[in-house]
């Protein structure tokens, strides 16, 4: 065994006996941790910034792409916003120990389905460090272990913001190991990690396709995926032509390179050119690219013609792709053909539409006449998230503490014996 493999290893075993801990932990203690852990953010804000300001030189340096650059940046705002979301999860109820069901059958024997933690949870994700503070906020919550592997470029950043969330741990007296990291860069770790079954009991990928495809192939681990935010926002014939416009503009251009970011615009034929136009002009004035059909292309001026690719592509950035699409039956039918099944939105007015369109779209999240830019746990009430799941198993959409649980059976008896 070369010494990565005994590091992963150890750090594993490490993991392991605090999630053993982390289980029994009372709702009170571990509320206390996540308060000092946001209170240990704000007095390392400018510790942290200094380990944001290395990654973000070594990611223009390294020609990330301004997107990737926004993905990355962390200053005093956003600092906050984690040690606020840290104190809202505090503030939450409890997701350990709660009575899912309760039920006595005929023979007197009494059952409870109760909530109790995962175990140890690997998180390997990309660019965004306040992922860090979120992740591990959340396992805590739920009374998990975790080890988190964030991307190689905000390294340093991950770092500082795993150092705060550790003195929130010792502070209430719980194992600073409930919450690590991997310990290097190397991309041979997160296959090991992946494969350590007799420590790990879960893997969360948050990420592009290209990790978790790898992810899917080489674990050895269930694993609960995130995959790419190709969202679409489909405005109906009834929709309100200014609420359409003020929707679209923030869905697309309030941050371009986050997973929630609307990447194809659906139009109704029913939705006249006089409203959609005003719409088109405007994107383009706050600088996104346009990919259209030939129809889209007809309608207004420096608009790329859209390939087959596009409607396929998640941008992360501010180019959008456009179309016009008979009714809602071709929204809905392009929407499931070419979605993540992550989150979908409909713009309109006509509630038999909307029934329709929320029951026949296939994603985790469908919204109605809102910006697919709240697909995120902390507007959902959750205080954060880990990542928004678009597969079916055990979670789905946004994952928060309460996703980071499993349940048992406890049953209780007064002598009964099986004839």
């Amino acid at each position: 065994m070369n010494d990565l493999h005994q590091q992963m290893q150890t750090l594993g075993q490490a993991a392991k006996t605090a999630a053993a801990k982390m289980a029994l932990a009372s709702p009170e203690q571990k509320n206390q941790a996540l308060r000092a852990a946001a209170q240990a953010l704000r007095d390392q804000s400018r510790k942290i910034m200094d380990a944001n300001a290395l990654d973000m030189a070594a990611g223009e340096e390294k020609g990330l792409s301004d997107a990737m650059l926004d993905r990355l940046a962390l200053n005093a705002d956003r600092i906050e916003a984690m040690a606020r979301g840290l104190e809202t999860i505090a503030e939450a109820a409890d997701p350990v120990g709660k009575t899912l069901k309760e039920w006595e059958q005929p023979n007197g024997l009494r059952f409870k389905q109760v909530s109790v933690p995962l175990g140890v949870i690997g998180i390997i994700y990309e660019s965004r460090p306040n992922v860090t503070a979120d992740a591990g906020a959340l396992c805590l919550k739920s009374g998990n272990a975790t080890i988190l592997r964030g991307g190689s470029e905000s390294y340093n950043s991950s770092g500082a913001i795993l150092e705060a969330l550790q003195s929130g741990l010792e502070a209430a007296g719980l194992p600073a190991a409930a919450i690590q990291r991997v310990p290097t860069r190397d991309r041979e770790a997160v296959g090991i990690l992946l494969t350590m079954s007799e420590t790990v009991d879960l893997i969360i990928p948050r990420g592009g396709r290209g990790l978790i495809e790898r992810i899917m192939n080489e674990a050895r681990v269930p694993v609960l995926a995130h995959l790419d935010g190709l969202c679409h926002t489909y405005l109906h014939a009834s929709a309100d032509p200014e609420m359409a416009r003020t929707v679209v503009l923030n869905a697309k251009m309030r941050r371009t390179g986050i997973c929630g970011a609307t990447e194809t615009l659906l139009v109704d034929q029913g939705f006249s050119d006089e409203a959609l136009v005003p719409i088109l002009k405007e994107l383009q004035e706050k600088g996104c690219a346009l990919r259209g059909s030939a129809e889209i292309g007809k309608l207004i001026g420096d608009v790329s013609p859209a390939t087959d690719e596009d409607w396929d592509t998640e941008y992360l950035d501010a180019i959008l792709s456009v179309k016009r699409v008979a009714n809602i039956a071709g929204a809905i039918e392009h929407i499931n053909r070419h979605g993540s099944h992550h989150t979908e939105a409909i713009i309109a007015e006509d509630g038999e539409a909307v029934e329709r369109f929320q029951r026949e779209v296939d994603a985790g999240i469908v919204m109605h006449n809102t910006s697919t830019q709240f697909a995120d746990g902390g507007e959902f009430g959750m205080g954060a998230e880990i990542g928004i799941s678009t597969g079916k198993m055990h979670a789905r959409g946004p994952v928060g503490a309460d996703q980071l649980t499993s349940y048992k059976y406890c049953v209780t008896g007064s002598g009964q014996t099986r004839p």
